[in-house]
C-alpha cells in the first residue's frame, strides 16, 4: 500500500516540476534511480475456468457450453530517460470451448507482441500507450488473421493524495466499436481500502498487510478473432472466413499472497454473467446464460 501512495505522489510531483524544469533549482536536486523502483522483467501466467450454462437465442439450436481460458506473457522494460521506459514482449492467450456440438468455434487464439511507451513509478504505469500487433485465429493461421489492437491511458490527480482519475481509450480494427473508451476514478479510502473504480476492470480492493490482498473485481473482456467455417443449425449463423468478438464479463472475488518473492500467487472465483460470440458483420451472434467460474493466477517481477 505504501507503494500505491508513492506512486500517485508522484504523479503529482511530476506536474508540478514539468513546470520548472528549465530552472537551475530542479537541475541540481539529485532524480531517483529508477533501476532501484521499476523491476524489468514482467512475467504472468493466468488460467480460468467458466463452468457451462446453456446458450440461448430465439430458436434454442445451440445446446450448452463451458470455456477455458490460458494466458501467458513476458516483457522486459527497457529505460529511456527518468521515468519513461520502453515495454516490449510477447502473449499467447487462448480459449477452449467444450459442450454442445453446435457449430460455433471449439477454440480461438492469438499470439502477438506486446509494445509499449509507459511512465512508470514503484512497478506502476500512470500513463502510456501500447499497441499488440499479432495473429488472431480459430486452427488456421492466414495472412488475414492479422489485427493492431492498441490502448492509452493517463492518470491525474483530483484531490491530492486522495482521488485520481484514469482517462483511457481503445482501438482495434476488427471490434465494434473501432474506438472503445475507459477509464474511472482510483479513490484510496484509507491505508489498507482503495476503489479502483477503472473500466474495463473495476475492483475494490483491501491490503491487511503486505502479503495479502483480497479484491472483489468484474472484468469485461473483449477480443476477436479471425474464424473458420461456421456452419451452426441457424442459418443466419453460417459464416466462412468471419471475424467473431467473443466477450466474458465477469464478477467474482480473489485473493493474492505475494510472500514468497517474487512471485505474487492469486485464486479466485464468481460468475461469469455473459459469454457471447458476436458475428458483428453477420449481424448474428450466439450467447450463454450465466455460469460459475474460477481462476488461478501467478505473476513475477524481477
Amino acid at each position: 500500500m505504501k507503494n500505491i501512495r508513492l506512486f500517485f505522489a508522484s504523479l503529482v510531483l511530476s506536474a508540478a516540476t514539468s513546470a520548472i524544469a528549465g530552472t537551475e533549482e530542479f537541475k541540481a536536486q539529485p532524480a531517483p534511480s529508477p533501476a532501484e523502483e521499476n523491476h524489468r522483467d514482467l512475467f504472468d501466467y493466468e488460467m480460468d475456468y467458466t463452468f457451462s450454462s446453456n446458450f440461448y437465442d430465439v430458436h434454442g439450436n445451440f445446446g450448452h457450453g463451458d470455456s477455458l481460458y490460458n494466458d501467458f506473457s513476458y516483457a522486459h522494460r527497457f529505460l529511456i530517460t527518468g521515468k519513461w521506459y520502453f515495454r516490449a514482449g510477447f502473449e499467447y492467450e487462448r480459449f477452449d470451448f467444450g459442450g454442445t456440438d453446435n457449430g460455433l468455434p471449439d477454440h480461438l487464439q492469438t499470439a502477438h507482441a506486446l509494445l509499449a511507451l509507459e511512465y512508470v513509478v514503484h512497478d506502476h504505469a500512470g500513463a502510456g500507450i501500447e499497441i499488440d500487433p499479432g495473429l488472431f485465429f480459430q486452427n488456421d493461421v492466414h495472412g488475414n488473421d492479422f489485427d493492431i489492437p492498441a490502448k492509452a491511458f493517463v492518470t491525474f490527480p483530483l484531490k491530492k493524495d486522495k482521488i485520481f482519475a484514469v482517462i483511457g481509450v481503445g482501438f482495434a480494427l476488427n471490434q465494434t466499436p473501432i474506438v472503445a473508451p475507459g477509464g474511472g476514478i482510483i479513490w484510496l479510502f484509507t491505508d489498507h481500502l482503495r476503489l479502483e473504480g477503472v473500466f474495463p476492470k473495476p475492483a475494490l480492493v483491501y491490503y491487511p498487510n503486505d502479503n495479502w490482498e483480497f479484491r472483489l473485481f468484474g472484468n469485461l473482456l473483449y477480443e476477436s478473432f479471425r474464424t473458420d467455417d461456421v456452419i451452426t443449425p441457424e442459418r443466419k449463423l453460417q459464416v466462412h472466413d468471419a471475424w467473431v468478438q467473443y466477450s466474458e464479463d465477469r464478477a467474482g472475488v480473489q485473493a493474492t499472497y505475494s510472500g514468497l518473492k517474487p512471485f505474487d500467487i492469486s485464486l479466485g472465483g464468481g460468475y461469469t454473467l455473459r459469454r457471447d460470440f458476436d458475428f458483428f458483420r453477420a449481424e448474428a451472434s450466439a450467447r450463454t446464460r450465466p455460469a460459475p467460474f474460477v481462476k488461478f493466477e501467478i505473476e513475477a517481477k524481477f
